[in-house]
């Protein structure tokens, strides 16, 4: 089959390589039908995520149809239509029952060089976190799904069956930045009348303005260096734009405008390749430094005494800048990590069946996993106002079907939104 591998940063290639098959009796083998370029693949392109390997599969934003199924699969059969959470998960392990399904101890083995660490620093003898699709030994090993075809475990639990009348576009995203931003808004604690702060306009703080402005934000700030993506977030979600390259203080310009108090949450969609000073960059390239902390302190800044700090964007290692003394004195509360991204999606899946969201809006690039190499090259360097692509191994995208009954409104009608994981205990 045809996937994209990695070979070194910058040194992706599609390739021939050997197709997937059953490795345990829980697995299926899903045929993709499309698959997208994430945000946090572009850290991996960059040679930034340690525990990567010659040859090894990217891609954890993935659905398609179900070509095969182990014996032990009970909610799934060949020819279903799905999509796959970038997480993987058991769902009976202490974590899973918790439904905190990104620490599932059970799908990224302490084995090997890596030892199923993550990006924790101070393991000690705690258990690991879960597996993830295309991402590093240090989350499994497991190949990803920017490929014709991948194998999929613990299929009882996460992959969701999705309606013909959708288009894959309209439920790709289900995979990943979704639900991830869709996190970030909850865990910030949004509702009616409330006020945010995104740092960050790519995928997951798009995501993010639409969950705020879905959950009832009132002021959404966004702050961004990309125009075309803050015009983008303005004239979709009614966001207060703030281009950093033009206002080098953002937080200062947020509590002007809230009174001197801050917003009430603030969401960290960056993470740790956020452009800090000189002095970060230096410490960076060094290795003295895992990550930039001026997103962090531009958000602990502009948050109001009591706010909270959501972090989606992925962080590892120290940060020297971290300014905690401020978060305790402005009683700050934070919230962040991998996203329970089978937690939310059922319920994200109604919302998009009823029109409530529509997170295809933000696709800017469609192109073959042929050219899945230049779809990197585009989306890395912010070429022809890229916000997100979506590869297809065949030329023939899913689409929703033109037959499907509808209501006023282009609400669905029948939809069956029947989730596959097994029901877990409250």
């Amino acid at each position: 089959m045809k996937a994209l591998t990695y070979h070194g940063a910058k040194n992706v290639k599609v390739e021939n390589v050997p197709d997937p098959g059953l490795a345990n009796d829980d697995d299926i083998i899903l045929k993709v039908t499309a698959t997208a370029i994430c945000g946090s693949d572009l850290h991996i392109y960059r040679g930034k995520i340690p525990g990567m390997e010659h040859g090894d599969i990217l891609g954890h934003e993935f659905m398609g149809i179900v070509e095969e199924a182990g014996p032990d699969v009970t909610n799934l059969r060949k020819g279903d239509r799905v999509v796959i959470p970038f997480v993987i998960a058991c769902g009976q392990c202490y974590y899973c029952n918790k439904k905190l399904f990104a620490g599932c101890e059970s799908t990224n083995p302490q084995t090997g060089t890596m030892d199923g660490r993550g990006a924790i620093m101070n393991k000690k003898s705690s258990t690991s976190g879960a597996g993830l699709f295309g991402y590093s030994h240090l989350y499994g090993g497991y190949a990803g799904g920017q490929a014709e075809y991948v194998r999929v475990p613990k299929a009882n639990v996460g992959p969701i069956r999705v309606p013909d009348a959708l288009a894959d576009e309209q439920v790709l995203f289900l995979s990943d930045i979704l639900p991830t931003g869709y996190q970030a808004a909850v865990n910030a604690q949004l509702g009616p009348g409330s006020s945010v702060a995104i740092f960050g306009a790519g995928p997951v703080g798009l995501m993010a303005a639409l969950s705020a402005r879905f959950l009832g934000a009132d002021k959404i700030f966004m702050v961004d260096h990309h125009a075309y993506r803050l015009d983008f977030a303005r004239d979709t979600y009614g966001v207060i734009p703030i281009n950093f390259d033009d206002d080098d203080d953002p937080a200062e310009t947020i509590l002007r405008a809230t009174g001197n108090h801050g917003v009430d949450a603030c969401i960290d969609a960056v993470g740790f390749e956020a452009k800090g000073s000189a002095l970060e960059t230096a410490l960076a390239t060094l290795k003295l430094e895992g990550s930039s902390g001026k997103a962090l302190r531009q958000c602990i800044a502009a948050t109001r005494r009591g706010g909270v700090i959501s972090v989606p964007g992925v962080y590892a290692g120290f940060i020297h800048g971290f300014l905690f003394g401020d978060a305790f004195e402005k009683g700050l509360i934070f919230k962040m990590g991998q996203t329970h991204a089978q937690l939310y999606m059922p319920e994200l899946l109604e919302h998009i069946g009823n029109g409530r969201m529509k997170p295809e809006v933000i696709v800017t690039h469609r192109l073959n996993l042929a050219d899945a190499v230049r779809g990197y090259e585009i989306f890395n360097d912010k070429e022809e106002d890229c916000r997100k692509v979506v590869l297809t191994p065949s030329s023939r995208p899913i689409r929703a079907s033109a037959l499907a009954p509808s209501l006023p409104g282009g609400r669905l009608r029948a939809i069956s939104l029947t989730r596959t994981t097994r029901t877990m205990p409250s």
